[in-house]
């Protein structure tokens, strides 16, 4: 399969409606209307914006907002450089290898944050925004974060984007060809995401966009703390057959939305690997 650039076309129209995804009903363990996609019912929680004030100037100053740091971010030195490290032969036969027979990969994002309220988000938005105009291969994006508000749900929309009607708390079980958009997001959704994970066959079909695994196994390390090391097993064991891929570092402060950030992509294991 062949990865192709794609035009970038600028979505301004507002949808009266926003959207989102909701559990399907009658079929356990199915909460997603994508079928390769399960979580554990214990981990779900149903999920309305604790902001429901409908405000269309609020709503157009968010999106011209962000359009302003679609095309900044586009132009930057630093999406140059991801894109020349994204279209290298290897990184785009990782994604492929990945992808398997599949035309597309979802992309799931959590932990956005308030993109009405921070610049970080907003690059963040952006950043996976200008990826899924990019890549073909990019299929739909679903996010989730429990301070999005009803105004930025809408604003999401209107970019291309579901908003979940769930907090699955990162414990989402993959079976279909998955990128979990996670920058600088708490540790315990990594571990959630990877403990659900845990079985063969599985950690291959998702690619981790988030904070260095690296970097949590040397702050433990350091720390030598038994609780902390417990809360983190997951993390810990996973070096064992993970590629991690760092993001090349820029000195403009503008980016430190994706400082300490990897892409993470699992190699084939066993079921005598996935033992502590």
């Amino acid at each position: 399969m062949a990865a192709t650039a794609k035009g970038l076309s600028e979505k301004s129209s507002m949808a009266e409606e926003w959207t989102i995804v909701l559990p399907r009903r009658g079929k356990k363990n199915r909460s997603f209307r994508n079928p390769g996609v399960l979580i554990q019912q214990k981990e779900v929680q149903s999920w309305t914006p604790t902001d429901m004030e409908i405000n269309p100037e609020r709503e157009s100053k968010l999106i011209q907002k962000m359009q302003i740091y679609l095309q900044k971010l586009e132009v930057s030195d630093f999406f140059g450089s991801f894109l020349e490290q994204m279209q290298n032969p290897d990184m785009l036969n990782r994604f492929l290898n990945v992808l398997g027979s599949e035309e597309k990969m979802l992309m799931v994002i959590y932990g956005i944050g308030s993109i009405e309220s921070f610049e970080p988000p907003r690059f963040q938005l952006s950043f996976a925004l200008l990826m899924k105009r990019k890549f073909d291969w990019i299929g739909e994006i679903e996010v989730f974060d429990p301070i999005i508000s009803l105004t930025e749900s809408k604003v999401l929309n209107s970019l291309g984007c579901s908003v979940l009607s769930v907090n699955e708390q990162g414990s989402r079980q993959v079976l279909k060809p998955t990128l979990f958009f996670m920058p600088h997001c708490e540790a315990d959704l990594y571990e959630n995401l990877l403990a659900v994970n845990w079985v063969v066959d599985r950690l291959i079909r998702l690619v981790l966009f988030g904070n260095s695994f690296g970097s949590y196994q040397q702050h433990v390390s350091l720390c030598n703390n038994l609780a902390i090391s417990n809360s983190r097993k997951h993390i810990l064991a996973v070096k064992n057959f993970t590629e991690e891929i760092m993001v090349k570092k820029f000195p403009d402060d503008s980016f430190r939305a994706f400082h300490g950030s990897s892409w993470h992509f699992f190699s084939h294991v066993t079921e005598a690997e996935l033992q502590f």
